[in-house]
């Protein structure tokens, strides 16, 4: 069920994350020119209306069309979607990530019937025509069937998010918000929920606090605070580095596993996501667009004029109060181990109640006991090609690259290639798949001939010292 949840946020939060960009020049555009931004200017300020209203949804829409069937259900899905556009007032956002994908799936469905039947010589004219007609069919359909109904669901999500907001409970949103993020559904929560919700609201008081719930890196920072002061082993050396790269570089995927070797920290993540969104409230924060990834300083970037102290004030009062709570429980809970005894104790555990005994260093999927078997064999060539692999493929992961590329090197294998890559999507080419525990089920599915190694620590996990060791071997 977990892995089918994570596969189903990762869809959502794919159509949106690679136009992150996107939707960041239309954040800086907004808060720089709009009436009450840096630089105010009627002309530029031009902008911010059509890019929200109709660039930003096409592109979700193209997005989730090629994921579904390439090029062609990209466009197919961006022709749909000018139908949920015109027959709206309001970003359609959530009528792009309906239609886009949906659309995809008709013309590859309808490309599939006609397969081998089309005559040689006419398959670029029924390929062009076949598009055009069925695009312009779904795009009416879109335009008097689709708007009005996900219209009448926007309406319903913006009153039932007005009654939390309304009477001060959405704070309350941080009980789900913080342990969906620790399962790795961050990236979905993030840019599949909040941010079409934040950009409607931008629309319409140039600012939301839906940018803040998932993004705040105070909660997390807090977690590594205390690992730094009543932390053990690994976990301890390894938490200040964590520090760094959570809060500055915005990859809160790094403080997951410290939660996860201890999970009474979910309490202080929740009770920090929720003192965070309270202060927030309490003091109007928000933000233009997106942060992207959550650091400090892309938050601050993303911040209105004139309106640092709320949104700083939110972060710190999170930091506090997880840091707080973290701190006695790392002390006197009783479960405060080594991060690296932590992670033996699971993969043991794991693989005693499934029967597969213990190979190879690098061999800890877990899996299942084929699985484990067929591991060692994909990997048993000349190794030309390691993929990392996490859920939006751009930030654990190209950090985990980076680390293990330098081992690597270092060790004189510097010639292997190694790369990052969405856990959905890892290139069929690679033999060795490194990922975190979470996501190996995921890794599994997506390249069932490759090797994987899972880590719990994306900073100073020993995986990578034992595979440079396997490595050596060879």
């Amino acid at each position: 069920m977990k892995e089918k949840v994570q596969v189903f946020g990762r869809f959502l939060s794919g159509m949106v994350m690679p136009n992150i960009g996107a939707f960041i020049a239309w954040g800086l555009i907004t808060a720089l020119f709009i009436p009450t931004g840096w630089c105010p200017n009627e002309t530029i300020n031009a902008l911010v209306s059509p890019m929200s209203a109709v660039l930003l949804p096409l592109l979700i829409a193209y997005t989730g069309g090629t994921a579904v069937y390439g090029q062609r259900g990209g466009v197919i899905g961006a022709i749909a979607a000018m139908g949920v556009i015109v027959g709206s007032d309001i970003p359609m956002f959530i009528g792009a990530m309906i239609v886009g994908p949906v659309c995809a799936w008709i013309i590859k469905k309808f490309d599939h019937l006609l397969e081998g039947k089309i005559p040689a010589g006419f398959e670029m004219l029924v390929n062009n025509f076949s598009l055009g007609i069925i695009g312009a069919v779904l795009t009416v359909i879109a335009l008097k069937g689709v708007a009005p109904v996900v219209e009448v669901m926007n309406q319903a999500m913006k009153s039932g998010v007005g009654f939390f907001v309304d009477r001060k409970l959405l704070p309350l949103a941080s009980v789900f918000i913080e342990p969906a993020k620790v399962l790795f559904l961050n990236n979905a929560i993030n840019h599949g929920i909040f941010s079409p919700m934040g950009i409607q609201q931008v629309e319409e008081v140039g600012k939301s606090v839906f940018f803040l719930l998932e993004a705040n890196p105070g909660p997390g920072l807090g977690i590594l605070l205390a690992y730094c002061i009543a932390g053990k082993g690994s976990a301890k050396s390894s938490a200040p580095g964590a520090v760094i790269i959570h809060f500055l570089g915005g990859i809160h995927e790094i403080y997951f596993p410290y939660i996860l070797m201890n999970p009474l920290l979910i309490l202080a993540v929740m009770a920090g996501g929720a003192g965070g969104v309270f202060m927030f409230q309490l003091l109007g924060a928000g933000l233009t667009s997106a942060a992207s990834p959550g650091s400090i300083l892309a938050i601050l970037a993303m911040t209105p004029r004139g309106e640092y102290f709320p949104v700083l004030a939110g972060v710190a009062v999170a930091a506090a109060l997880s840091f707080a709570i973290a701190l006695p429980l790392l002390k006197f809970a009783g479960k405060d181990e080594d991060l690296e005894d932590s992670r033996k104790k699971m993969s043991a555990m794991k693989k005693a109640s499934k029967g597969v005994k213990e190979t190879s260093a690098c061999n800890t999927s877990g899996t299942d006991a084929s699985r484990a078997a067929t591991s060692g064999a994909a990997a048993s060539g000349p190794i030309r090609k390691i993929v990392f692999a996490c859920d939006a493929g751009m930030g654990s992961s190209a950090m985990g690259a980076t680390v293990l590329k330098k081992k690597l090197t270092a060790a004189g294998f510097g010639d292997i290639e190694v790369k990052h890559s969405p856990v959905s999507s890892i290139p069929q080419d690679a033999q060795i798949v490194v990922t975190h525990q979470e996501l190996g089920e995921r890794a599994a599915h997506s390249n069932p001939g490759a090797k994987l190694v899972l880590i719990t620590n994306f900073l100073a996990a020993p995986e990578y010292d034992q595979l440079v060791e396997e490595l050596k071997k060879r």
